[in-house]
């Protein structure tokens, strides 16, 4: 019994503090890595290059070399991959995974059988559209989240209205970023104060009565904590543009990166255009 305690209760915080790490990357933000030197709005628009040609491409070797390119870039970013792969593997490409699986068997993708489980049959073009699917998922969200722990959260939301974001999904974004983390620490805060009040022996039924009473105060809490959180915003001056202390300014390492990203994305989709990868 003890053992499950001790289980759930490091799943808990483990849960949450993963969650807080993931969100808040300020810190690999300001490292001096080859991406953190870049212009964030040129750094945003060839990020959303690469994203898309993993979108379009039909190529499995165009995704892993994709990939491979995003791995290369979090090391010279100085991120370590243990850290960026346990924040890109998670959640969204292991879903995508589930979702991919149907796709294996011919009465979704019918062609050539390469394999027989049961009474099912796994197709090659099944495979091959599987792989693509979720090739395409986790090159696209590894590009994401490596935009996002190498930019300031602020210094991203000025880039995104300077490329015509409406303000109010920036506001509104901006607004739900502080909103999760005040959030993510009433959580973890109320797991501490039921674990200090209850004590380690409690029955089933009342445990029940006190989790229901406390997802009840959270959710009241929640709710009054998003005026207070916009309120607190307003009283420091926030009129729903992002201000950064530092000018964004576009210098010749910039061009650079953005020369050699288009050629790359160009050579790309030319070698696959023509067939050659």
């Amino acid at each position: 019994m003890a053992f499950r305690k001790g289980f759930i209760e490091r799943s808990l915080m483990g849960a949450l503090s993963f969650f807080r790490q993931s969100i808040f990357a300020d810190e690999t933000a300001s490292l001096p890595g080859l991406l953190q030197s870049f212009d964030p709005r040129v750094k945003s628009a060839t990020i959303l290059l690469f994203v898309l040609l993993a979108m379009f491409t039909r190529s499995i070797l165009v995704l892993g070399i994709l990939y491979a390119l995003c791995l290369v870039l979090a090391v010279f970013s100085r991120i370590k991959l243990g850290f960026f792969l346990k924040r890109t593997w998670i959640f969204i490409p292991l879903f995508s995974l589930m979702i991919a699986i149907p796709a294996l068997f011919s009465f979704v993708s019918p062609g050539e059988t390469v394999m027989t489980i049961g009474k099912l049959y796994v197709t090659r073009q099944g495979m091959l559209a599987a792989c693509i699917f979720i090739g395409r998922v986790i090159t696209s969200v590894s590009f994401v989240v490596l935009l996002s722990i190498t930019t300031r959260h602020f210094e991203l939301l000025k880039a995104l209205r300077s490329f015509g974001v409406p303000q109010m999904f920036v506001m509104i974004f901006g607004i739900t970023y502080r909103y999760i983390y005040l959030f993510v620490e009433i959580v973890e805060n109320t797991y501490r104060a039921i674990k200090s009040r209850v004590g380690s022996k409690i029955h089933y039924r009342k445990g029940q009565n006190v989790m229901a009473w406390n997802i009840v105060h959270l959710w009241a809490r929640s709710y009054l904590l998003n005026e207070q959180v916009y309120n607190a915003m307003l009283s420091r001056g926030f009129r729903g543009e992002p201000v950064v202390l530092n000018q964004f300014q576009i210098r010749p390492r910039d061009w650079w990166w953005v020369f050699g990203s288009v050629v790359t994305i160009l050579l790309l989709a030319f070698a696959e255009c023509t067939k050659k990868i």
